[in-house]
């Protein structure tokens, strides 16, 4: 069985009140629609790419493997290495994972939409392109449209660097180039925040490179291990400071000033080899001038929160963010041993969509968290979920033959993995996609903002992110008072699955 993904929207009133003052408000949420693109939606390349783009995937393994659909994916060591149900390498490329939605749309209302940089890292990416999307959900229908997709390319070498296809004709990026992870689109510009350099990316609407510009934290350029001249030799701290995987996971576009601020996923490394702290910087890019303005803050992880997965405003000051840890899976699965195919060595247990205010900043740069929505919480009480939650009766298989009955093979989709998703013990989950819809907290007026969620890579010889479905849903969010940590009316889902 395949997984999913989710598209968002939230309205939201008076949060509710938590034991204190200062805990953080919790808004409650319902399921109110749902739209699903399959996990193996394959793309040909562009008629002019070289024919190594033809099969992607061939190097996701120990050795080269240009069999097509010989290998059997699984979820990796750390996560029980359970079989995904689909097989390496691919004919074509992969449509997933999604990495990045933009908060302009296209004139037909078409959401833009970022895909990742292939299967994880920069090594087993060089024959995945690189590209991004128009995608229109049908929430009625349960199904969402790819209106079209754009091939990044490099044919007037801005690129400072050497890339993988630099002996070609129209030069298309990979990625092993490029993880990009974040996009805007700024009138006729399409920005993008990747985490090789970590960098930004200025190109065409039609996808042709203008401009890539590095990081600068003052007079210094931030570089982290994956950037183009790090090697072995260099020092933690000293010649580089990012984290591998830890680059622009988030870039919001500001309303009014026209500026990006670009998050990084994780801390900063210290020459100590430790982390900073437990917060990621997020820094104001001028587009208009094409450089960085020396403004920024710190955005603080709570407790087991790892990783951020994007961010978006939602007026001129507040913004949304999505925040997670590294885990998949149910937490009632949790392995009491060895990983097993039937329990989650390491489940999800943070999955969190936060309202910030970037106006408000404390002494030591912390902006303020306003409150939040529990996306491993999301109640269906009207039955949207697309992806139907059933049950197994093994009451008749054979004890001494497990392959007789896996309880958990028909558990779908309700939430889990980076908000919301869905599992059975047999799936990794991975991206989420988000449109937020917001009543103010202080005034009427409504405000929209979309954001997504790219789920944790797993390693060789798979990525979990080629394993799922792509699963919209419209989730309205109600402000209710009462109780401390604001009980949810309606069915509750979370991250368990019906009876099992």
């Amino acid at each position: 069985m395949q997984k999913s993904l989710v598209l968002l929207a939230f309205l939201a009133s008076a949060p509710s009140v938590g034991a204190t003052e200062t805990a953080e408000p919790s808004f409650p949420a319902t399921l109110a629609g749902h739209a699903v693109i399959p996990a193996m939606s394959l793309m040909a390349p562009p008629a002019d790419a070289p024919p190594d783009a033809a099969v992607s995937g061939k190097f996701t393994g120990p050795a080269r493997n240009e069999v097509v659909s010989s290998v059997m994916g699984d979820t990796g060591a750390s996560h029980g290495k359970r079989p995904t149900g689909i097989s390496l390498p691919f004919q074509g490329q992969p449509l997933q994972g999604l990495s990045g939605f933009a908060m302009n749309r296209a004139t037909d209302g078409a959401i833009y939409v970022l895909t990742d940089n292939g299967f994880g890292n920069k090594v087993n990416s060089t024959d995945a392109l690189l590209f991004f999307h128009q995608m229109l959900p049908d929430f009625a229908a349960g199904s969402v449209k790819v209106q079209k997709t754009v091939f990044l390319r490099d044919p007037d070498k801005k690129v400072p660097f050497r890339i993988i296809q630099e002996a070609t004709g129209p030069r298309y990026l990979t990625g092993g180039d490029f993880d990009p992870e974040s996009i805007q689109v700024i009138g006729d510009t399409v920005w993008i925040g990747e985490e090789f350099g970590p960098s930004l990316i200025s190109a065409t609407p039609d996808g042709v490179v203008t401009g890539v510009f590095p990081t600068m934290m003052g007079e210094t350029v931030l570089k982290g291990p994956d950037t183009v001249g790090i090697s072995a030799a260099s020092v933690v701290g000293k010649d580089w400071a990012a984290q591998r995987s830890g680059g622009y996971e988030g870039m919001a576009l500001q309303p009014g000033t026209g500026l990006l601020w670009a998050m990084l996923e994780k801390p900063l490394m210290g020459e100590d080899n430790k982390p900073e702290g437990s917060f990621n910087r997020v820094m104001a890019f001028d587009p208009a001038k094409g450089e960085w303005t020396g403004a920024s803050f710190k955005y603080a992880y709570p407790e087991g929160v790892t990783a951020i997965g994007d961010f978006n405003f939602v007026d001129a000051t507040r913004a949304l963010v999505i925040e997670r840890d590294n885990g998949e899976g149910d937490p009632s699965l949790k392995c009491a041993g060895d990983p097993m195919p039937d329990c989650f060595p390491a489940p999800a247990m943070v999955k969190r969509v936060v309202l910030i205010d970037t106006a408000t900043l404390d002494a030591d740069g912390f902006v303020r968290r306003i409150g939040s929505v529990d996306l491993m919480d999301i109640s269906d009480p009207e039955g949207k979920a697309r992806l139907i939650i059933r049950t197994v009766d093994c009451s008749a298989a054979d004890p001494t033959d497990p392959s007789t009955c896996d309880p958990l093979a028909n558990v779908g989709l309700v939430v889990a993995y980076d908000g919301i998703g869905g599992t059975s013990a047999n799936e990794d989950l991975t991206n989420e996609i988000g449109e937020i819809v917001l009543d103010s907290l202080d005034a009427p007026a409504r405000e929209t903002v979309t954001y997504i969620d790219d789920g944790r890579f797993t390693v060789v010889p798979l990525v979990a992110s080629q394993f799922v479905d792509l699963a919209l849903a419209d989730v309205h969010v109600k402000r209710r008072s009462g109780s401390a940590g604001g009980g949810h009316g309606g069915e509750h889902h979370g991250d368990h699955h019906g009876d099992h």
